[in-house]
């Protein structure tokens, strides 16, 4: 009877069904889907999911790197340290995010929604790892696994054989440690906006004088687009010599 009532008044039983793990403490879910900006925007709410973000990044990162290990067993280190990358960087997360459509569950600020905040990759990114931190609390490992089998397993088969793709930061780096033996130099330009949603502006600067600059939702995002920008000028002078 009790497990009926919840079931009648979860609001997030389509969501649990599309990940493969239900709840036990719907409460866990519900601040893994709260942005900060809804909590900056409404007094009496002392938390968001910035934490559980933290907590499912890693716990991602564990469970990619065990299924990897396992699946992919002559690899070596770097590449499996690639495949990881491709799997578990902000795009792939968002897309993910988007077939089971994550973005319709977060509660966020006015603010944030009117800029166009339910569809921002970071955003989708964030709130999918807030999710699987979540799902940690609530039932350990197991119930990682279970969202992991179901949503990133399939894509796992898919694997491109370029070991650096999805990792852009990584290939400029073992570039620049062969052709330079040096590792490229980041610099954070300017951090701009709200505490809530703050856009960095990072550039990259190479031991030949090639430089990238990128924006991202946080040093991360901003760096990888630094480090694209890089790859494209260097690819470019290639061209012309």
């Amino acid at each position: 009877m009790l497990l009926s009532l919840r079931r009648r008044k979860n609001p997030f039983k389509e969501l649990e069904k599309s990940i493969g793990y239900d709840f036990r403490r719907i409460n866990l879910l519900e601040t893994a889907l709260m942005h900060r900006s809804f909590r900056f925007e409404n007094s009496g709410i002392t938390s968001d999911n910035q934490r559980m973000e933290f907590l499912g990044d890693a716990v991602l990162g564990f469970a990619t790197a065990a299924h990897l290990y396992e699946k992919h067993n002559e690899s070596d280190e770097g590449d499996l340290t690639s495949f990881r990358s491709q799997t578990t960087n902000g795009q792939v997360l968002a897309e993910i995010a988007r077939s089971i459509d994550l973005g319709a569950h977060i509660k966020m600020g006015k603010g944030e929604e009117n800029s166009g905040g339910r569809k921002r990759e970071s955003n989708l990114a964030d709130a999918l790892e807030s999710v699987i931190g979540a799902a940690y609390l609530d039932g350990g490992l197991k119930a990682v696994q279970k969202i992991f089998d179901r949503l990133f397993v399939p894509m796992l088969e898919n694997l491109s054989g370029d070991v650096w793709e999805g990792n852009p930061k990584g290939k400029l780096q073992e570039l620049s440690q062969r052709k330079w033996k040096c590792s490229p130099h980041y610099r954070i330009i300017s951090k701009e906006g709200p505490p809530h949603a703050t856009i960095f502006t990072v550039e990259v600067i190479l031991d030949d004088g090639i430089t990238g600059v990128g924006r991202g939702r946080n040093k991360q995002e901003a760096e990888a687009q630094a480090a694209s920008e890089a790859l494209s000028c260097i690819e470019r002078h290639k061209k012309r010599h």
